[in-house]
């Protein structure tokens, strides 16, 4: 009866285990999905096994192994960088003034060819008749020596093969030579002033118009004084044509020679004032100041250089005002030159493009019709081609050896 009993009670129990397993799964199933949860899991760093380095953590970015290094490899330290001077150009070195239109000669010789071999190849004919002379004139006339001079020379040349009877190409050269010489005043002084006061440096003022080689003369001759073994200081003043200031600037730069600009369309007779005032100050040999250009026959220009002229006086007296000429616009430029002459006390003449198909006679003309020498020659675009002016070395290169 026990057993009975105990065996009963054991089913019960094992029913009731039974339902509650059932009813469990079945809530279960009913259950919406839970959702995730916000704390984050934490999974902790596997256990290393044996042979194996443990893991790095991972609470910072890796780093390649060009930053990290190899093992056994040092990590560069990063050095501060190299300041790297600009370097400052050299100064150029001028070639000295004397002697210079000697070693020019050949260019000089090459662009006057035709006024002096022509010369001589009418004065060396068998038989020098009014037909000759006439082509004599002709070819000085050409050359632009200018009307008044060409009759004296010719007059001069028959006279003297008359008299002398000379037919021999060494005599009609010497003869062509002696005369050309005179015909160019080999009295003149040709010195270029720049010697100024004793407290108070030269004062070169520079005059001309546009497309004459105005402002490159100025830069060149900075150089011819340089090489002479003078200070310069120049004086922007041409302050109407654009760039002027800053291809006189560069000029100066090349030899060590300051400039003194102003603004662009400034008041020249200030920048002139300013320069010879500086001038002053640094204890300069000399300063060279470059004028505004425009059409010689504007009454402003005229004004405005006479203006520059009394402003710069102040300091004291100008010591030279050269007119700088192209030589290849022959009688226009002595026109130029007539005008200039009126406004400003020319003191010397600059012939510039000797170099081309220039016409040497003008030389001649432009100091008869002023009454002042020529100084200074260009033969060239380059640097020192800028050369005193010789009348013996000239005429040697008219007429050849």
């Amino acid at each position: 009866m026990d057993i009975v009993i105990l065996a009963v009670v054991i089913a019960l129990v094992a029913v009731g285990l039974i339902s509650g397993l059932v009813v469990s799964s079945r809530k279960k199933k009913q259950l919406p999905p839970s959702a995730p949860s916000s704390t984050p899991t934490i999974t902790p760093p596997a256990e290393p096994r044996v042979g194996e380095e443990p893991e790095a953590p991972r609470d910072e970015a890796r780093r390649t192994i060009e930053e990290v290094g190899l093992p056994g490899t040092e990590v560069p330290v990063e050095e501060a960088p190299v300041v790297v001077e600009p370097e400052i150009p050299a100064l150029e070195v001028p070639e000295p003034t004397a002697g210079r239109l000697v070693r020019l000669r050949a260019r000089l010789a090459r662009s006057q060819n035709s006024l002096g071999k022509g010369l001589l190849t009418l004065l060396s004919r068998d038989n020098l008749d009014e037909d000759t002379w006439e082509e004599i004139e002709d070819t000085l006339l050409t050359a632009d020596v200018g009307v008044a001079p060409t009759q004296e020379l010719v007059e001069r040349l028959r006279e003297r093969v008359r008299v002398l009877g000379t037919r021999t190409p060494e005599g009609l050269r010497a003869l062509l030579r002696e005369e050309l010489v005179t015909l160019l005043g080999p009295d003149f002084d040709r010195t270029v002033r720049t010697e100024g006061g004793e407290e108070t440096p030269g004062v070169v003022m520079v005059v001309g118009v546009n497309g004459t080689g105005k402002t490159t003369t100025t830069g060149k001759l900075a150089r011819v004084l340089v090489a002479d073994g003078r200070s310069v200081v120049l004086g922007a003043a041409d302050t109407f044509r654009a760039a002027a200031a800053d291809q006189l600037q560069t000029w100066g730069e090349r030899v060590g020679a300051r400039t003194v600009r102003g603004p662009e369309g400034g008041d020249p007779a200030s920048i002139a004032f300013d320069a010879v005032k500086e001038g002053i100050a640094e204890g300069a040999d000399v300063v060279l100041i470059d004028t505004a250009g425009r059409l010689h026959t504007k009454t402003g220009l005229m004004d405005e250089l006479g203006k520059v002229k009394r402003v710069v006086e102040k300091h004291g007296p100008l010591d030279e005002i050269l007119l700088v000429l192209d030589a290849t616009t022959g009688q226009n430029g002595l026109v130029q030159a007539r005008v200039f002459a009126e406004v400003v006390d020319i003191s010397g003449i600059v012939l510039t493009k000797l170099d081309g198909t220039a016409k040497g006679g003008i030389v001649i003309a432009v100091q008869r019709e002023l009454g002042v020498p020529v100084k200074l020659i260009g033969l060239g675009e380059g640097p020192d081609d800028l050369a005193p002016f010789e009348p013996g070395a000239f005429v040697d290169a008219l007429i050849g050896d």
